[in-house]
């Protein structure tokens, strides 16, 4: 008898990226209350349709909208979730009798990414499995349909992540895989953006002796393709709906946010600026978890922060400031604290230590992107039609 090994899959930690500094307290943004209506997924035959339904009445459960009669043959055995709401699963695994388990892609809070084999179309798919966990199930039904927008006004793909289907499988979402459709992302960061290909060219690190070259010990891998994709659509909001809530990763939050005083399209702008400085550096611009130390950082690399702003924050932020000022170092939790804010360079200063060309123009575009003040930043159009970007493209024309 033929035997398949299969490899069990518990949950682990994140990954944790070692070039920030570590964690001084829990800083996770509230999770949005879901705005949408549900969808149902239906598969009738080939067919796949995705129709809005009416609110679930108080005696209907969200696991009886989803879809119903999937096939269970060659169904994996129950297994219980681990503490986290997390699936587990084995390799070779069936997820319903469409798709079987081949790889784990990676993970995150909201859940693991699996890469599977479609028996349908006959090819490799990725299958974000959500956590069982109701606040993340109902980020994953506004991620279904900002995904299904997007698909209408995006046809070649060319930047978003394109959904094929969703289910919902043993209580987890499972989801198989800008700003004119009036989106805000809210969570832009390196993590949410995935280059197309896995390929890479391997070529030789010249900052490293020649001598070491010669037993291949230093190369560096650059990807073979530049083409990426925006993913992780669960915490979107919509231009017209509420936006008090705390939105975005730490170390890619705007000061708007951490002030209180709402947000729009330019919190997204602004976490492109800390992406950009990032990619230029190697490290994240502001390794902070804490909000007075982290607009203590905003003031040492780019500047005071704005009276008219200071005198709207809410009552939440006003212990920050003292004097019409921000309260710093007094305010400061710890001499580290004190430090990492010395440390950090100005941002044209930063920009210079790893640029050595074009830097004039990357300097201007990040100090657009990265302005206090949300109605001062660059629009996305406009940071599109900069010369660090526009420049180049004359060149080749």
């Amino acid at each position: 008898m033929e035997m398949e090994c299969v490899t069990e899959f518990p949950h682990i930690h994140m990954d944790r990226r070692p070039r920030k500094r570590p964690r001084l307290a829990w800083d996770v943004p509230q999770a949005p209350e879901a705005q949408l209506g549900m969808f149902c997924g239906q598969e009738i035959g080939n067919v796949k349709s995705f129709a809005p339904l009416r609110a679930p009445s108080d005696h209907t459960t969200i696991s009886s909208l989803f879809v119903k009669g999937v096939a269970r043959n060659g169904s994996p055995p129950w297994r219980d979730d681990d503490k986290d709401g997390h699936y587990m699963f084995a390799l070779g695994d069936n997820l319903t009798s469409r798709y079987k388990i081949h790889s784990k892609m990676g993970e995150g809070t909201f859940g693991q990414v699996l890469e599977c084999w479609d028996r349908e179309r006959k090819e490799m798919v990725a299958i974000k499995i959500v956590r069982g966990i109701k606040k993340y199930r109902e980020a994953a039904m506004i991620e279904i349909d900002v995904l299904q927008q997007l698909g209408k006004h995006d046809k070649s793909g060319s930047r978003c992540v394109q959904i094929r289907n969703w289910f919902d499988y043993r209580n987890h979402i499972c989801i198989v895989i800008m700003h004119d459709l009036h989106l805000i992302h809210t969570d832009l960061k390196p993590e949410n953006i995935l280059f197309v290909s896995s390929e890479f060219l391997k070529v030789p690190e010249y900052k490293v002796s020649t001598r070491s070259l010669k037993d291949g010990s230093y190369f560096k891998r650059l990807p073979k393709s530049s083409a990426i994709k925006v993913i992780d659509f669960g915490s979107t909001a919509y231009e017209h709906r509420d936006h008090s809530y705390i939105v975005s990763t730490r170390h890619y939050r705007a000061p708007e946010v951490i002030l209180g005083l709402g947000w729009n399209y330019p919190c997204d702008i602004w976490s492109v600026g800390c992406i950009l400085v990032e990619l230029c550096s190697g490290e994240a611009l502001f390794q902070t978890h804490e909000n007075l130390e982290h607009l203590a950082m905003m003031e040492k690399v780019l500047g005071p922060l704005p009276q008219h702003m200071l005198k709207r924050v809410d009552r939440h932020a006003e212990k920050y400031f003292r004097r019409g000022k921000l309260d710093w170092p007094e305010g400061a939790t710890s001499r580290e604290s004190i430090k990492a804010v010395l440390k950090l360079p100005r941002l044209q200063n930063l920009v210079m230590q790893h640029v050595d060309h074009s830097a004039g123009d990357l300097i201007d575009l990040l100090q657009g992107l990265l302005r206090h003040d949300p109605s001062e930043r660059l629009t996305a159009l406009e940071a599109l039609r900069h010369p660090f970007f526009t420049r180049d493209h004359y060149r080749r024309s």
